[in-house]
């Protein structure tokens, strides 16, 4: 909306004042002139501007100096020169002291209100960026779920129930698909307890071969095996007084199911090779993107260890059905790649948002991540834009374009599509003459009249269908 933006025009030259201040205020800007620098840094001060259109030579501040006068103390209008003298050198210069844009006098009323329409775009991108960065913070200051973004109805409710499941010592287990940030609400779950100050130990039980598993969940004694060279604690005599984490619960074998229900039901382990047994006090979160229940049906899970973890389930959605937090993910992961890799990213423009609203997002969170990753180490800007979020390295992007074009991945389909396309294209470019259509081509005569004689048939046999 251009009703309620403020425009400062500085111009030595009263008719170019008029003409910039007629055309502007017909366009709904709310417009103040002044005839020079000094005049023009005093007016902004008092009152600041969300544009201003800046002559390059004037007496007493020319519009260089009235740039660096400006400094760049937020908030900082955009600020587009004029110039009928500038140089290269002077478009340069103006640019890298802060100017947005720059125009060549002389100029039609529409380029002019082209470029405040630019700038325009970009200042509403610029204020919707801020608007999400506060409202990142103010998500990230919830409870103890800092590192969880959750702006879409499904996910605060989540959060709300998460945040009552944590005080009490119970067993949970989460659900959702991979990349959807299980771990990221285990660690919320824990640090949102009471056993906040001891250790939070996160386990994939899909990462650990079969035979060394026991090994590492109860430990073992000094000559259990060969190599027990000493006495080692496993993962619950480590996680003791604090939370274990194990993530992917359902890759567990079923020979250690009996012996993980036993420890939940009996507060004890044994460790391998011991002929006693040891206490120990340790909440457990389990995760998976397993249905478990059709998991039991199918014998592959323990249904007596599936109705101890399942005391409570939190099911995490899936990225496509939140799609509501996708642009405060990407604000504050755009945060952290620039303090990470020193990058000066500021955004992403309009026509990438889009997109990424538009993605399936099997990979959910992570794939959103990875994804941003890359186009922000491929950005030329310091806004990501649309181009950048395409993988050149990826063979499906060009196949997918390829099949959303033609619509079919039949090779004798698209070539029919293909010459169909260019015969109609060489037709209306001859204004129908066909000898010339064919030369165009670069088939001959009968064959042109044979293609387009087959291409009528097939449509009107279709369309008699």
């Amino acid at each position: 909306m251009t009703h309620n933006r403020r425009l400062l025009i500085i111009d030595d030259e009263e008719n170019m004042r008029h003409m910039l201040s007629v055309v502007t205020s017909n366009a709904g800007y709310q417009v103040t002139i002044a005839e020079n620098g000094e005049q023009a840094l005093a007016t902004q001060k008092k009152s600041p501007f969300d544009f201003i259109l800046c002559d390059l030579k004037m007496p007493k501040m020319d519009g260089l100096h009235f740039l660096k006068a400006l400094g760049t103390d937020p908030p900082r209008p955009i600020i587009i020169m004029m110039s009928a003298y500038a140089s290269i050198d002077d478009a340069v210069e103006a640019m890298k002291a802060g100017a947005y844009d720059f125009i060549t006098k002389p100029f039609k009323n529409a380029e002019i209100l082209l470029v405040l329409e630019k700038a325009r775009d970009h200042l509403a991108l610029h204020e919707e960026n801020v608007r999400l960065k506060a409202r990142v913070k103010e998500l990230q200051g919830v409870s103890c779920f800092e590192e969880i973004i959750a702006h879409s109805k499904e996910m605060e409710s989540l959060l709300q129930l998460t945040e009552k499941v944590a005080k009490y010592d119970t067993t949970v287990l989460i659900n959702g698909e991979s990349g959807t940030g299980k771990e990221l609400i285990a660690k919320g779950i824990h640090q949102n307890s009471t056993r906040k100050d001891k250790d939070f130990i996160a386990i994939n039980c899909g990462s650990i071969p079969e035979n060394l598993l026991e090994s590492e969940f109860f430990g073992y004694v000094k000559g259990a095996f060969t190599g027990a060279d000493r006495d080692r604690k496993g993962l619950f005599e480590e996680a003791d007084s604090g939370t274990l984490f194990l993530d992917e619960i359902g890759e567990l074998p079923l020979s250690l199911q009996v012996k993980l229900l036993r420890v939940l039901q009996e507060n004890e382990i044994r460790p391998v090779g011991s002929v006693k047994t040891k206490k120990i006090n340790v909440r457990v979160i389990t995760a998976t993107a397993k249905d478990l229940e059709q998991e039991v049906k199918a014998g592959r899970f323990r249904e007596d260890l599936f109705y101890r973890l399942n005391v409570l389930t939190l099911k995490l959605p899936p990225l496509r059905e939140r799609k509501d937090d996708i642009p405060y993910l990407c604000t504050h992961f755009l945060s952290r790649l620039n303090q990470k890799m020193g990058l000066k990213i500021k955004e992403v423009s309009p026509e990438a948002m889009t997109q990424l609203l538009s993605q399936e997002w099997k990979g959910n969170i992570r794939e959103l991540k990875n994804s941003l990753e890359r186009a922000a180490i491929l950005a030329d800007t310091d806004v990501i834009l649309a181009k950048d979020l395409s993988d050149p390295r990826d063979p499906r992007t060009a196949t997918q374009q390829i099949k959303d074009i033609l619509g079919t991945y039949s090779l004798k389909k698209a070539k029919k599509i293909i010459e169909e396309k260019m015969i109609t294209q060489a037709l209306e470019a001859s204004n129908g003459n066909k000898s010339m259509a064919a030369r165009m081509l670069e088939i001959s005569y009968p064959s042109l009249l044979a293609k387009i004689k087959e291409y009528l048939e097939e449509e009107a046999d279709t369309s008699e269908l």
